[in-house]
Parts: C-alpha cells; structure tokens; sequence
C-alpha cells in the first residue's frame, strides 16, 4: 500500500515550520514519496519553491493551504483542478475531560459536513501525548457518525528529528519567551518530522481506509502550478497590428526619429538581430507593456529612465525606454535577456519618487486590480537578526548577544571560528554557545515576513486569482501577489520594474525652477548633447555634494585621482567604486595606467578590442563575458550563465564547473593560466556586486546632468534638491553650506516670505537668493503650514494674527525655535516667550495686550 503525506507546514509559515520547501521535497523524494503536499498556514508563499525542487528530484507536489479560520476548526484545503477544492478538518489536539471532543467542534464538523458534503474529510494523526488511542477512537466515532471519511496525515513540521530543536526556537521567538519558559507552548516531542512511507502504514494499520484515503485524494488533486499558462495584456496594441507588428513599427520609427532618414548599419544590424529573437521567445507583448508605461510617464511630464542590463538593447533605446545610445557602446544584448535562461526580460524603469504613485495606479486604473499587482519580497534571516533571536531565546544575557552581533562580518562564515569568538572575550567551548552557533547557522535564510516589493508589478491578461494568491496591500489603491520576482521567474510570469529614484524629482524641480527663475527650457538629452569642460573640472575637485552617485566619501576620494575628462570616465566611475573591482582587485591598476605610471599590456589584440576602453583591466560585466565568449570559447549564453553562477544562492555548485571551463578554454587558446585565474577572480566578484557597463551609462547620464545643474546654477540645484528630501547621503544642513560656498546667499525661514518648499527669490549678484522654505522644520503640521500661507494676503504684523488664521500653539512652537519670527522683531528667545504666553490669551478689552 501506498502513501501520500498531506499535512506539512513549511517555514513560510513564518515562525512555525523549521525546514525550508526545498529541503522537505527533498527528504520526501529520498524516502520514496512521489506525492505530497505542502499545507502553509494561510498562505501559499512557499509553495513555488517547493514546485521548483519536485521539478529537480522528480516528485509530485499538491499546491495546498491550512486556513486556521476565526469561527471554526482549521482546513486544509487541496485544489483538484481550477474549479474543485477538498478540504480536510483537523481536531483539536486534546480531548475534554470527559475524553470528548468539546461540543463546539463537534457542531462546526457537522456545519462543514452540511455545506461540503462529499468534499470534506477529517485528518486522523498520532500525537503521541499519552491518549492518542482515544483521541483516534473518538476521532473514528465522530466520523461515523457524521459520516466523514477519516485521512492519515503526520502533521509534519520539519523534515529529520533534528530540526526539532530549531522548531522549538521559532515558537519561543513566536510567543516572546526564553527556551527555559517556553513550557507547554512547545510540542510534546521529536514527532513532527517527515516518516518513511512504511512507517506511516505500522502507525496506522489499525485504520487502513485513513491511508487509502490519503492516497485517494492525492490521486484525485492532478492540479498542477506547471498548468498555468500566463498570458500577456491585449490592451497594448491598437487592434490592427498583431503585437510583433506593432512592436516592429514603434522600433523603426523611433530609430529614423533618433538618428534621421539613413540609419546607423550598426543600429539596423541591432535591431533585426534583437527583434527576431523578440519574435521567437514571444516577448512583443512585454516590450509593448513598458513601452506604453513609458509614454504615459512622458504624457504626464514625469521624468523616467530605464537602467540596468535593458539598457544593452536597442530596440528599449529606440522606444525611448533607455536612455543609452547604442552607438556609443559595445552592447551584449545577452547580458539582458538569453534563451536559455527560459526566463522573460527584465527591465527596470525609475521615475522621479514623488510621482511614481501616478504610474502605479495608472497600471492599476488601465488592467484592474483584479488583473495587476506587486510581487512580493521576503525577508529573510540574516547573521545579525538570527545571532539576536536564538541568543534571546536561549537566555544569553544581553551584553553577549551584542558582542555577538558586532563582531559579525555579513556574508562571511568566520565568526564561526573559535579566534572570532575568543577575541569577544567569549569561550569557544561553552557548550550553550555552541549550540546558539549552530542553531543560528541553521536559522539562517529563513523566511521572517512577507513585504512588497518596491515596484515590481505582474500583469496578466485574465485574473490574477487564476495564477497566483492575491492579497490587500497597507497602501490604500494597492493589491499584492504572495510570490517574490525569482517565484515567477520560475513560473514565466511577466514582470515590470515601477522604481521610484530622487534624483529624477530633483532634476524635474531643477528644470521648473530654471524656467521660472532663469527662462532656460533644459532637458536631459540637450544637456547631455555634449561634455563641458567645466562640468569636468568641478567633477575632478570632488565637488560633487549632492549630485547623483559620485556624492559619497568613497567616490569623492577616487575622483581627484580619475580625474573625469569625457562622459565615458564617469561611466568608468560610477562601476568602479563597488565591492567588486575592488575584491577582484581592478581599481588601482585602472589609475596607475590611467596616470601612465604603469605600462598598459594586452595579452592579444582580440582582447585589446574588448578592454582598450579600460586601458586592459576588464571593469564591467558586459567585457567579462566577452572574454569568456572570445578567449575561451564560451557561447553568449554560456557566458551569462557564468556570470549569473557567481551568485551562489542562485546556482549553487556550478562555479567549480565554469571555473575549469574558463581557464581550460583560455589555455588551449595560448593565454597564460595566471591571467586566466586572474580574470575568473574578476568575474567572480562581478557575480554579486559588478556593474553592467549599460547600467553605469544609465546613471552616467543622471550624474552628468546633476553636475551640470550644480555647476552652472547652484541656486536651483540647492532648492531642488532641499525639495526633493529624503535622499542621497547628506543632511539638509550641509546642502546649505554647500550652497554658500558657491556664492548663493542663503536666507532664513520667516513666516512672512517662507513657503513649504525652498524658494528662490531675486538674484544677489550670479545667483537668485535661496529662502528656506517651512518643510526644513521637522515635525511641522502640513495643515498649519498651509492656512498660514493662504491667509498671508499681506505681511503678519504681530503674533496673535497666526492663532487668528488657524495656525496651532505646537507648530508655532515649532516655528519659534526654528528663529521664524526675525521679520516681526523677535530673535528666538523672544518668540518662544510670546508663543508660550498664547497659551493665557486675552480676551474681548483685553484683546491684543500682553498677558
């Protein structure tokens, strides 16, 4: 006889189960399963990853749910196929007093029984806490009598008995309680772990139907998630052209707009080769979707830009959804999309952050809600929240767990190591530390709560509750999918990036205030048309604060040494200063030959075509791959599935594998093992921290233009960029600084020329003059802001009039202690005492004379 295990609770259900999905299918899988199912608490978060390792071990999984209901006993529910459900009812883990089921649970059953009928079964599971003959015997009569098929389920909760005691953690960090106290809030024993399907029918042989059953209705449940087919929105063509076709006359008419009547050989060359391969993997829609995201963005006069490997592809540049030129760079459009990832493209598009929401319920108004939503993220447990949790629940006393926690090293494993644990002053061989180690290290990667994604958004063609659990997001006007971006990237799903980014609103507000103050009608494309020399010069003296990407105390260190000249040395700036040039090694090489103090060497002349931009160190993604491609023989797709192996979460044990193929491929080609090794290194830092060459360019763009507005109108740059606040690395007070170097005068909050926003007033010499505006005084009520500028028909003549309009005690204490009250005559210490004195304000013949 066989056996399928129905009720298994993975650790997305957070803070309950204690294996991963992956490691249950897999145990399931070695024990001989070729069924089971996994049944999360109110969710179905997990069950992808659990569809994609039964994929790998050949198994076969039922997508289920546990719903622990408010007014009734718990369900499990397995769908049959796209309209069926069976549900199981699982009993309480107790008997009364009397060795009953306590009537209320016996009424719902009966309840269930009425309104399921044939699709209701009753799970039948073995405790083992001393009256588990009863319990099944009750459980037997029950059944009888409301004539409800018994089914055996384990009620598993971690895949071997030694999980056991991470389980019992969760539940102390669950309940807010130490291990010591935990008491009857943990279970009985070891029991809850995945059994061999042999063990299952010794424990239940008394009651062969419940394993029958077991087997009946995973026979019956054929529903699979292979079984979704996602299908693309009709909405993004005008009905007369096929989407391929329309996709085609969009590409050739921004592409004769871009660059005129004869096009470019190497454009026309780009664009057929990308859209046949659009064609072939059936991705017209996609390129459509955002097309039509985009165009309502520039409608709207929100500034966008896409970044990232999109930018590799010509046809997103000549849609006007990137903004790098093809022309300019050596494009990989592999970088971007390949056919044997079996994944669809992914582009990220920023808007300016301020007006991102537009977009967001533009997507939500044009497709419903019913058909588009956000994926979600799942937070996981990382060293420093894993070291505290089993630190707290095993008792550890709190200065230890900090200790802890400061010495470690993210994404290392050294604090593992006694010398780490010894230099805190600790024992490495206390045993109750040792075992706070290993518990931690298990608890590590664990999923701790479901989020939203910053933007990325799924749009289907029908509903989304046909393919995916949907759920109200906090955010009024907002749905979610239960699913994260590498869940449907399983699955196929589309996805499009909505990303919001500051600087995008700073330079909008830049460009607003230069009409208004200046007459200048500035875009990014005119001021990117060419490089200013005293762009550069600016750049070079590292008087970058606040621009885009090259404002950090890193980058202004690097910049005097690169001294920027061209557009393409900050393309080179904002890729350089990341983990991984500098773990592999590539920055100071780059500026000695950059400053001829090293002689630049190529060890052919194909790879000097590659790296001659680079003076011969490979700095991007995109010339790494090239060198696989070129010097080791290595396909396009070879090549990004090398690069895209560095990230070892993703594709664990296949670095070794490219490792060999790399260097033995180089060798055979006459290159030197050591360069070989050397550029493997490179390429292995690029994995989880390099930059593509396309991405760099795209924020290139935006640091230019920033520098340009900082440089020739730091006034406007200054306002803008208080405006646009939170954001970059530098608070408001050093903004202000900033701009006085620069010759703009900085003038006050005053109640009586103050607006929420920074204002510029008239120009004092080069520059207008910036007024701080109300929205630098923190904790300040909109409200009040507001009624004290709509009734400012003319100047406040004394204090009594804000209280008149309607403007409260505390945001005039607030203004008071932010010195806003110079223009009526008061300096701070005055104005405070004539606010607090508001408090005791008289009244009728008493009106207007000083309590």
């Amino acid at each position: 006889m066989e056996y399928a295990e129905l009720q298994i609770t993975s650790n997305f259900s957070f803070l309950k189960g204690a294996s991963h999905p992956e490691e249950l299918v897999e145990e399931a899988a070695k024990m001989g399963y070729s069924k089971i199912a996994i049944t999360d608490h109110n969710t179905l978060a997990g069950i992808v990853r659990a569809h994609a390792a039964a994929r790998k071990y050949e198994i076969n999984i039922i997508p289920a749910c546990r719903l622990n209901l408010q007014d009734g006993p718990s369900l499990l529910a397995y769908p049959q196929h796209s309209s069926g459900i069976l549900f199981v009812a699982i009993p309480p883990d107790t008997l009364s007093a009397n060795f009953d089921f306590e009537t209320d649970f016996q009424n719902s059953l009966a309840e269930y029984k009425h309104n399921l009928n044939d699709q209701l079964y009753l799970a039948i599971s073995r405790n083992y806490q001393g009256e588990d003959q009863k319990r099944m015997f009750r459980l037997t009569s029950l059944a009888n009598q409301l004539r409800i098929p018994l089914v055996a389920t384990n009620d598993v909760y971690y895949h071997t008995p030694e999980r056991r005691e991470l389980q019992d953690v969760l539940t102390c960090v669950r309940e807010k309680c130490t291990i010591h106290a935990a008491g009857f809030h943990l279970f009985k024993n070891a029991e809850r772990h995945l059994k061999t399907p042999e063990e299952m029918l010794r424990l239940y042989r008394q009651y062969p139907q419940a394993l029958q059953n077991a087997v009946h209705i995973a026979q019956t449940c054929q529903f699979s998630l292979d079984s979704l087919k996602y299908v693309y929105p009709e909405e993004i063509t005008n009905g007369a052209r096929s989407p391929f076709e329309e996709l085609t006359h969009l590409a050739w008419k921004g592409a004769h707009e871009i660059f005129g009547e004869n096009l470019p050989q190497k454009i026309v060359d780009n664009i057929n080769y990308e859209l046949k391969f659009v064609k072939e993997m059936e991705y017209a829609s996609y390129f459509l979707t955002v097309y039509d995201i985009v165009s309502f963005a520039r409608r709207q006069k929100i500034l966008c830009q896409g970044r990232g490997s999109a930018a590799n592809s010509t046809i997103c540049y000549c849609l006007g959804i990137t903004s790098v030129d093809p022309t300019k760079f050596d494009l990989l459009f592999e970088r971007f999309v390949s056919s044997a990832r079996n994944e669809p493209p992914d582009i990220d598009v920023d808007f300016e952050h301020e007006r991102r929401e537009e977009v967001i319920q533009y997507i939500y108004n044009k497709y419903g809600r019913d058909r588009a939503a956000i994926v979600a993220t799942v937070t996981q447990q990382r060293q420093k929240g894993a070291i505290r949790d089993v630190g707290k629940v095993m008792g550890l006393y709190v200065d230890t767990i900090n200790r802890l926690s400061a010495s470690i090293w993210e994404f290392t494993d050294e604090w593992f190591e006694g010398n780490r644990l010894t230099e805190q002053g600790l024992n490495p061989n206390d045993p109750l530390l040792r075992k706070v180690l290993s518990l931690t290290a298990q608890l590590m990667g664990f999923p701790r709560q479901l989020g939203q994604h910053t933007g990325g958004f799924v749009i289907t063609q029908g509903k989304l509750t046909d393919l995916c659990p949907i759920l109200n997001a906090r955010m009024a006007d907002r749905t979610n999918i239960e699913w994260n971006k590498d869940d449907i990237d399983t699955l196929g799903f589309l996805k499009i990036d909505i990303l919001a980014l500051g600087m995008l609103t700073c330079i909008r507000k830049g460009f607003d205030l230069a009409k208004q103050h200046y007459n200048l009608d500035l875009s990014m494309a005119k001021i990117n048309e060419y490089d200013d020399p005293e762009v550069y010069k600016m750049i070079s003296h590292a008087d970058t604060i606040g621009v885009f990407q090259i404002e950090s105390r890193a980058q202004q260190s690097m910049l005097p040494g690169l001294k920027p000249e061209c557009f393409y040395d900050l393309v080179i700036e904002v890729a350089i200063v990341r983990p991984g040039p500098i773990q592999g090694d590539m920055v100071h090489p780059y500026l000695r030959r950059r400053n001829k103090e090293e002689v630049i060497k190529y060890p052919s002349k194909e790879l000097e075509e590659i790296l001659n931009k680079t003076l011969g160190v490979p700095l991007f993604q995109e010339q790494a791959m090239k060198i696989a491609i070129v010097a080791a023989g290595f396909t396009p797709t070879e090549a990004d599935e090398l690069r895209r192996s560095m990230a070892t979460f993703k594709l664990k044990g296949m670095v070794t594998q490219f490792e060999k193929k790399l260097i033995s491929g180089m060798v055979a080609k006459g290159y030197d093992e050591e360069f070989a090794k050397r550029i493997f290194k490179q390429l292995e830092g690029f994995g989880s921290y390099g930059f593509p060459e396309s991405h760099a360019a795209s924020f290139a763009l935006l640091v230019y233009v920033s520098c340009w507005l900082k440089c020739y109108y730091p006034d406007v740059f200054a306002a803008a960029l208080l405006n646009s606040m939170p954001m970059g690395f530098y608070q408001p007070a050093q903004i202000v600084i900033d701009a006085r170097k620069h010759n703009v005068e900085v003038r006050p909050i005053d109640i009586n020329y103050s607006y929420f926003d920074n204002t510029l007033e008239e120009l004092v010499g080069k520059y207008h003059a910036l007024r701080l505006g109300f929205r630098q005084i923190k904790g300040i009520r909109t409200e009040d802001i507001e009624a004290l500028t709509t009734y400012r028909i003319k100047h406040y003549q004394n204090i009594h009039e804000l209280l008149d309009v309607g403007v409260s005690l505390a945001t005039m204490e607030r203004l008071a202690d932010a010195d806003a009250f110079r223009s009526l005559g008061f300096d701070r210490r005055q104005a405070l005492w004539e606010v607090s004195a508001l408090a005791d304000r008289p009244i009728a013949l008493f009106k207007d004379q000083t309590a």
